[in-house]
């Protein structure tokens, strides 16, 4: 049967996605299942990985139905996940021992605390790019050992760990292989990028057995068949990848300082930093963009805690709005907000202030203050939340980066896609896919195939669909982030006690 048509397994925080696109990079078809979340206590979230498992496959088989063609035409299958997600299952038996900890789960924040009084910051900081925090994988894979009382059953091999991208392949694929790729190995704090193996000093540091972490494979590698009873084929599973790394090979950022800005309920940013590790010096964290053919090539990165989120709030909190859509026109109906500024700073700030205790503030108002200028005020936030990081980028980088790719729902906003840019003094680039989180694995899993020659004979799935040039004054510009910056200043410690 020709093979025409490659798929992504978009494995979501809030649902479980398939994708089906054509070797040149169009979709054809795509299909998606919500599923719950669990909140046990504040702070605390879980999936039941039943859910996860269920709906990625429910989903597969919509998208084929939906799409019309016979399974034996799609050549190969990539995964992308939520990334930091941790989940643990018996090795022979395949059963979950516990729901997954979501990535946004915040119950091991004691055991970080911990980590960073006995002085241990800077052996992780240089062995995996990362800063402790309770949002990576190690110290929720410790808690689960801690609480369930296993470390002796996963010293003899019988326990399995894993991120979502693992138990999928374990679940989904002939034979179990029990893997993960570089990239989602990157984000569990027990990974050393110089080696590009499990480090021993950080597994010691956890008490975590060797026995029970995955074979570390390259982003774009062929790790087994599609169960035959899954869609009735035995398709090639050739690529995983974490979502934001999936979502920057989709947006082809293949050479050094090329950048792309994921626009959903946060943002992620992310610069391909080449191929030789670098700490940022800027508040960054560095982390894989990938790995192909065993050679790493790594990435700076910036998350923006609100950033669909802030519109959410304008919506749900404030009633300022009835949905996502009308901040465009509103936002237009006035030349300006009137000096108004929003800090969205609701669970504090990140990349590059990483202040826990910065607040919400809006800032600058008068008698003459409306909805139309709070709303502007909320969606200039995001754009000046991401010029902050894509500034500190380029000073990681020692040079600016020539534009912005974009991509997520907010990127759909021409309002903001033009604030963003004159903010930047930057084109920003939206492509005619968007869905290039899905596009990145599909494109990753053709490149392992030979369906693609190299790097950039992917890259002609990536289209610009519309462009947005700088049209500020640079005077205005500076006054106007010289605005952002003492907002921020106040918004900042605002929770700290004296």
């Amino acid at each position: 049967m020709n093979k025409r048509y490659l798929m992504a397994l978009d494995q979501g925080t809030t649902s479980s996605r398939a994708i089906l696109f054509t070797f040149e990079g169009a979709m054809i078809a795509s299909a998606s299942q919500e599923f719950p979340q669990h909140y046990p206590q504040p702070g605390w979230v879980e999936h039941d990985p039943a859910d996860i498992l269920h709906t990625q496959i429910e989903s597969m088989r919509a998208c084929v139905r939906k799409a019309g063609i016979e399974p034996g035409e799609i050549a190969a299958i990539g995964i992308t996940n939520q990334r930091e997600t941790t989940l643990i299952w018996d090795r022979k038996t395949g059963r979950v021992l516990h729901n997954a900890i979501v990535w946004q789960c915040r119950r091991t924040s004691e055991m970080v605390d911990q980590l960073v009084r006995d002085n241990l910051t800077p052996m992780i900081r240089e062995k995996t790019g990362l800063v402790p925090d309770a949002y990576f994988s190690g110290t929720k894979l410790g808690w689960l050992l801690d609480r369930l009382d296993i470390r002796d059953k996963a010293r003899r091999g019988d326990v399995c760990f894993g991120t979502v991208d693992t138990f999928l392949a374990w679940h989904l694929v002939e034979n179990h292989p029990f893997v993960t790729d570089a990239t989602n190995a990157g984000r569990t704090m027990l990974f050393n990028l110089h080696t590009q193996d499990w480090d021993d000093d950080l597994l010691h540091m956890l008490d975590i057995p060797r026995t029970m972490l995955p074979r570390v494979v390259d982003s774009a590698e062929i790790i087994g068949n599609l169960n035959t009873d899954i869609l009735g084929a035995p398709i090639p599973v050739a690529a995983i990848a974490g979502d934001q790394h999936a979502a920057l090979f989709g947006q082809a950022c293949f050479d050094e300082g090329d950048v792309k800005n994921t626009y959903g309920t946060g943002c992620f940013m992310l610069m391909n930093a080449g191929d030789r590790f670098r700490l940022s010096e800027s508040g960054l964290i560095t982390t894989m963009a990938w790995r192909l053919k065993g050679k790493p090539t790594y990435a700076f990165e910036g998350s923006v805690f609100m950033g669909g989120a802030t519109v959410q709030w304008l919506r749900d909190e404030l009633k300022l709005i009835a949905n996502a859509a009308e901040t465009e026109p509103i936002a237009q109906s006035v030349a300006n907000t009137g000096g108004v500024y929003l800090v969205p700073a609701f669970t504090g700030l990140g990349a590059p202030y990483w202040d826990m205790y910065a607040r919400g503030t809006l800032v600058g108002m008068t008698r003459g203050t409306g909805r139309a200028h709070i709303v502007r005020a909320a969606l200039e936030s995001i754009a000046y939340q991401s010029a902050d990081l894509f500034e500190a980028m380029s000073r990681d980088a020692g040079v600016k980066a020539p534009s912005l790719r974009v991509d997520g729902g907010a990127s759909a906003n021409r309002f903001l896609m033009q604030f963003q840019a004159d903010v930047l003094a930057a084109p920003v680039l939206r492509p005619a896919v968007t869905e290039t989180t899905g596009l990145g694995a599909a494109l990753m899993a053709g490149l392992s195939l030979g369906i693609y020659t190299d790097l950039q004979d992917t890259a002609r799935g990536w289209h610009v669909q519309e462009s947005f040039a700088p049209a500020m004054d640079e005077s205005a510009r500076a006054r106007l982030l010289r605005g952002w910056h003492k907002a921020v200043d106040a918004a900042r410690y605002w929770a700290k006690e004296d």
